[in-house]
């Protein structure tokens, strides 16, 4: 989706008429029979004409704030009964719109798959004024993020006007978007009577490779549905999954949640997140029989006092742990230690870092302001833990891996990666044993969105607890062994205190 000022000032990218066709088809089978029909931004109005021929009863309006976009429907009505307005989404006064219409409403379409900070560096003003966001105390709430699917606010603006009205909400957007308005709904007491996500090719339709769907809510003033099926298109009959707000909390499986829920708790170990530093091409090297060379290209000769060896997310999901081919300069071990000893300790480190010192106070996180020089996060006794359990946070799969030292030395992670810290081969073998069981598997299942950028968090590996899911097993005395063991020997490497900036 080319991202120009003009058509995209507006988000705008047109809903293809085969698509359009296919929406209203799947609604009339639905049983959806509005007396009035809106569609917020309705551009040249395939949805407008589509509706109108497929509903010709009804009461049909069409809003639009491109001129150019006006002139094209209004010509393409011939005869047709449409009320046209020109005006802003975010001006436009739905409540009392929706009032005067007759019930049951519809209001379908396909709202701009940009976000605010996309548009505002378009120089667009077609933006919702700015106010406090996620209080979710109502709509006002939402607009003040930093950053947001325009859609978003659309999508809840739209619900929250609708509320207590018997109608229909049909959408196209993103599938984080639809998952983002459930919850808004869901939370707020927005009478919900049922929820369907039918899946669409974003890609053939739009050119956009991103999950995609067309959300339809069926509202009702006692609607008390807090569950949504998804499908894999708009004629299967059977759900791919059906997602939830169950014990306030968005759930991505609700009959899993509902089978292993019993398995949430604190767990005797603490996952943690790999090492953040935010300059690959300095602090990130590969190491050759000359010394080592960085991601400038640059062959330099360090102390071994400050280098690890290190692996990232994707050999984490590939299971290519046994030997990492990179090394990471590796600055403090716990946050906000002081840098300077490695002046003392490691001359021609320092001299390395000085050498790039610009490129590493030029860092775009605020973390870094009023640190020591080369600060790191997400450091730790942990990290120096001399086998782990490590699982990739951006692939899509749930495959926990054994990682043991390399080079003499304790392997480290980059922030893509998560890890439990464990103190002999033997430990982490029996925990990633467990946590690769067919249990743990279904239990992280029903808390994963596999569309998400980073669909494994810590928030997420931290819901299981693990005591649980070795009684679950049949393996609670062996577990019990390696926490007596863990505690004994180092009780604050795996305790929940530490400075583990980067959980998400």
């Amino acid at each position: 989706m080319k991202k120009t000022l003009g058509a995209n000032e507006f988000g705008d990218f047109q809903t293809p008429m085969r698509l359009v066709q296919d929406v209203c088809d799947y609604l009339s089978r639905q049983g959806v029979a509005p007396a009035a029909v809106v569609e917020p931004t309705c551009g040249v109005g395939n949805f407008v004409l589509t509706a109108f021929d497929r509903w010709p009863l009804a009461t049909h309006l069409g809003v639009e704030i491109n001129t150019d976009h006006i002139a094209a429907l209004r010509s393409a009505l011939g005869l047709r009964r449409v009320r046209v307005e020109h005006e802003s989404f975010f001006h436009f006064d739905w409540r009392a719109t929706f009032q005067e219409l007759r019930s049951p409403v519809l209001v379908l379409g396909n709202p701009p798959w940009v976000t605010n900070a996309q548009l505002g560096t378009l120089g667009s003003s077609n933006l919702p004024q700015k106010t406090n966001f996620q209080g979710h105390v109502g709509l006002d709430a939402l607009t003040g993020k930093s950053n947001f699917d325009i859609s978003e606010w659309m999508l809840i603006k739209l619900l929250e006007s609708l509320a207590g009205r018997r109608s229909w909400l049909a959408m196209l957007c993103k599938t984080s978007v639809a998952r983002k308005a459930l919850i808004h709904a869901w939370k707020t007491e927005i009478g919900i009577e049922w929820a369907e996500m039918r899946a669409i090719d974003a890609k053939a339709h739009f050119g956009a490779a991103v999950d995609a769907c067309l959300l339809v809510c069926s509202l009702k003033p006692d609607g008390r549905s807090k569950d949504c099926g998804v499908y894999e298109d708009f004629v299967t009959k059977k759900t791919s999954s059906v997602i939830g707000w169950c014990d306030k909390q968005l759930v991505a499986d609700v009959p899993l949640y509902q089978k292993w829920k019993h398995l949430i708790g604190e767990s005797p170990y603490q996952w943690r997140s790999g090492i953040k530093h935010d300059c690959s091409k300095v602090m990130e090297l590969r190491k050759d029989a000359a010394g080592y060379r960085n991601g400038l290209g640059e062959l330099v000769e360090l102390e071994a006092d400050y280098m690890y060896p290190m692996l990232k997310s994707s050999e984490l999901a590939n299971d290519r742990v046994d030997n990492p081919v990179r090394w990471m300069l590796v600055t403090q071990r716990s946050v906000g230690e002081e840098t300077r000893q490695i002046r003392i300790n490691a001359p021609k480190t320092w001299a390395y870092l000085h050498r790039n010192i610009t490129a590493l106070e030029n860092r775009g996180s605020s973390i870094y302001k009023g640190r020591p020089s080369f600060s790191i996060f997400g450091v730790g006794d942990y990290t120096f833990s001399p086998w782990k359990v490590g699982i990739s946070g951006f692939y899509k799969r749930l495959k926990f891996v054994v990682v043991g030292n390399s080079n003499g030395r304790p392997t480290v992670l980059d922030d893509t990666g998560y890890f439990l810290p464990c103190q002999s081969e033997r430990e982490a073998r029996s925990i990633a044993s467990m946590l690769n069981t067919k249990v743990a598997h279904e239990f992280f299942s029903a808390f994963t969105f596999w569309d998400a950028k980073r669909p494994i968090t810590v928030d997420l590996l931290r819901k299981l607890n693990l005591t649980a899911l070795a009684r679950e097993l049949g393996l609670s005395h062996e577990l019990a062994e390696y926490v007596g063991k863990r505690t004994a020997v180092q009780p604050n490497l795996f305790d929940s205190r530490g400075s583990d900036m980067f959980a998400s």
